[in-house]
């Protein structure tokens, strides 16, 4: 019997129902190209998951230099560069820092020399190098994450409802 019902469906059935196929999974990697780094720092429980899993790999201080940085950008008051500033060197540049990043020597060399009067770019090269390494490196394990995979599945179900 199951021969008899295949023989009846034509090739071009089949066809159209493998395009579909091939259309639903080219969804699946077109939303993974779509969620960039970029984005998915904007979004508060994509930027919460991805906090925990670099925290699972022992690399949470990228993404809390990095927010800091943003942070430190966004100062209104010239009173509070130069506190806020020792405040980011002390915790994520200085050799031996408690929380010290991954940056070249002349990178750290110049946020020192800055600190003397901080302006709000004195981050920014470390701020990029920050970005760049937690984009080659992280940022790809983490789009293969339980964790990302289960919000994105989620969020799609979210959206059918």
């Amino acid at each position: 019997m199951p021969k008899l019902l295949f023989s009846k469906i034509r090739f071009y059935e089949i066809r159209d129902l493998m395009q579909n196929v091939t259309r639903a999974r080219s969804w699946q990697t077109d939303h993974k190209i779509h969620m960039t780094l970029r984005k998915l720092l904007q979004d508060e429980k994509y930027l919460a998951a991805f906090h925990n899993f670099l925290q699972s790999e022992f690399s949470e201080e990228n993404i809390e230099f990095w927010l800091a940085c943003e942070d430190f950008r966004s100062t209104t008051s010239p009173d509070d560069l130069p506190w806020k500033a020792e405040e980011i060197y002390h915790k994520f540049i200085q050799p031996a820092a408690c929380r010290e990043i991954n940056v070249d020597q002349h990178i750290k060399e110049k946020i020192k020399k800055s600190l003397v009067k901080p302006s709000l770019c004195c981050f920014d090269e470390a701020q990029k190098h920050v970005y760049l390494l937690m984009e080659r490196d992280s940022w790809p394990r983490f789009l293969h994450s339980d964790a990302y995979l289960s919000l994105t599945h989620k969020s799609r179900t979210q959206w059918y409802i």
